[in-house]
């Protein structure tokens, strides 16, 4: 009997199912598309945009994070991502990456979230995509709590996407204020950077800039010549040395890329990945216990004469080793990271060989912000002093010294981290009161025997003191080096403020070391409780 049509469909399917299953039609295709899309994605701008790069001076996005980063560990996010479909103008090229490379990796293997714009697509320009990628590893490192790096090479905002770029840069704004002091936040600036794309980096912690190829500025000089007459150039109006040595906004300049990426890796090695964590320490190999005997005779015999702090930190610190911020913006006042017994530390230290060490809007601005990240990420602050004041002049005085100076008391003074203070020669005036000392809740206050802890110069206290017998004396200028040598007696020495418990130890300076290292042990476990409050009011 013929088999009914149920009996061979039945038949049908025995033998299917006594087969192997093949696969499913189309796989491995699928699976080289994959592999071409993503390294079409690698190359996003084309071999000509990337020569066009090179023969800048500048690497790509994807070099940078590779010297950036330990070999190996990135692991890249939203590598298939482009721009929505119907954007103005941009339907014709949908590279892959949208301008941007984002993922995460290690730093000495510690985790680290990045992302890297890319000249080559679009000029690196910022779209709603970008900046969605953007967001969304910021979002992840503070979730995780891990440092961000930013890589800045953009041409500015995608003007064919409107509105949306710019709500773009307000979405990262608004993450950048969110991350302050809960993880640190580093921003290299390695091409351009314009417009409203500048105040991201300058909300971030630290800003890297490269001579000759780094460019920050609000308004270009074409704009600038058409508004106001003035003729400058690109270097000139926004590049690294003027950012480094002008306007206080470039922490670090580099020669070169590898050099700047380099430092970056360094300056990491003193921070915690987040304000929960202490900061790395290290096994220290220098001697805890070390005197430099050389302390003993740096500080000059003239009251008047200059020496370099660096010399006076150097001795004082782990091998030597300084790692200076902002070193040619208000260079009469040091800020940067040592270690102490393997330890990171914060530095902030008077510099008697820039206007005399004196205290000025712009170096209480920058201290003041210093001090304030060491303390938000728990890192304890040394303080070097030697200060005659705060610099006088109407410039000073119409510049607002008064505000800004303010921004430095109440840093030291909101800062719940170890503080210490090494008074080397000048503490003179409100300027003493200013730098950490014990009335501003310093935890240990140690000075030197050639400290001078007093309201003015001795010269300046003489003739106000005395003015009138200094007037009606017979020999008024022999009168005046009496009285003056009177005073420096008295005050020109640690010693009344040592009787009153303003500092807790006069010291032989070659102690200066083994003293800071035990007091530093002693502070580890410090836990200062402050008022309820959702933030102060610093004098902005």
């Amino acid at each position: 009997m013929a088999d009914t049509r149920e009996d061979r469909a039945r038949q049908d399917l025995e033998e299917d199912a006594g087969a192997a299953e093949p696969a499913p039609p189309g796989t491995a295709e699928r699976i080289e598309e994959l592999r071409a899309l993503k390294e079409k994605a690698r190359t996003a701008g084309g071999p000509e945009a990337i020569e066009r790069q090179h023969a800048r001076g500048k690497l790509t996005a994807r070099e940078r994070l590779e010297l950036l980063l330990d070999p190996g560990s990135f692991e890249e996010t939203d590598v298939l991502t482009r721009h929505r479909l119907g954007t103005f103008g941009l339907d014709r090229s949908r590279p892959y990456t949208d301008g941007v490379v984002t993922g995460w990796g290690t730093i000495d293997g510690r985790k680290v979230f990045v992302f890297s714009q890319d000249f080559t697509v679009f000029g690196g320009s910022l779209g709603e995509v970008m900046a969605e990628k953007i967001c969304k590893v910021m979002d992840l490192a503070v979730s995780v709590g891990a440092p961000i790096i930013g890589i800045n090479d953009s041409g500015g905002a995608r003007i064919q996407e409107g509105a949306a770029s710019l709500a773009g840069y307000g979405y990262i704004f608004d993450r950048n204020v969110r991350a302050s002091g809960v993880v640190p936040q580093i921003s290299l600036v390695m091409g351009p950077c314009a417009g409203g794309a500048v105040y991201s980096p300058a909300i971030t912690d630290f800003v890297f800039m490269v001579k000759g190829t780094s460019h920050m500025f609000i308004t270009g000089p074409d704009v600038i010549r058409a508004v106001t007459g003035e003729d400058v150039t690109f270097e000139e109006l926004g590049g690294a040395n003027t950012h480094a040595s002008r306007s206080g906004i470039a922490s670090f300049i580099s020669d070169d890329e590898p050099d700047c990426l380099a430092q970056v890796r360094y300056l990491l090695s003193f921070l915690p990945s987040n304000n929960l964590e202490d900061p790395p320490s290290y096994a220290p190999r220098d001697d805890p216990d070390r005197r430099d005997e050389a302390l003993n005779t740096l500080i000059p015999d003239s009251p008047r004469a200059p020496y370099d702090m660096k010399d006076v930190i150097r001795r004082v610190v782990d091998e030597g080793e300084f790692f200076e911020v902002f070193p040619l913006w208000a260079s009469n006042i040091l800020i940067g990271f040592a270690r102490l017994d393997g330890a990171s530390i914060g530095i902030v230290a008077n510099q008697p060989k820039v206007l005399a060490g004196t205290l000025d809007y712009d170096s209480s601005e920058k201290a003041a912000r210093f001090i304030r990240f060491c303390d938000a990420f728990n890192i304890p602050l040394v303080v070097f002093e030697d200060v005659p004041g705060f610099l006088p002049g109407t410039q000073q005085e119409y510049g607002g010294i008064i505000r800004r100076g303010a921004k430095l008391l109440y840093a030291f003074s909101e800062a719940t981290v170890p503080k210490m203070t090494v008074i080397t020669r000048k503490a003179y005036g409100g300027a003493y009161v200013v730098m950490n000392s014990k009335h501003l809740r310093a935890d240990i206050s140690l000075a030197w025997p050639s400290a001078e802890i007093a309201v003015m110069g001795s010269e300046g206290a003489v003739n106000v003191i005395f003015r009138k017998e200094i007037q009606q004396a017979a020999d008024p200028q022999a009168k005046r080096k009496e009285l003056i040598a009177q005073y420096e007696g008295q005050f020109s020495n640690p010693y009344i403020a040592a009787e009153r418990g303003f500092v807790d130890d006069v010291i032989e300076p070659a102690q200066t070391r083994p003293r800071l290292i035990r007091a530093l042990r002693m502070l580890h476990t410090k836990r200062e409780q402050v008022p309820p409050r959702k933030h102060g009011n610093i004098p902005l």
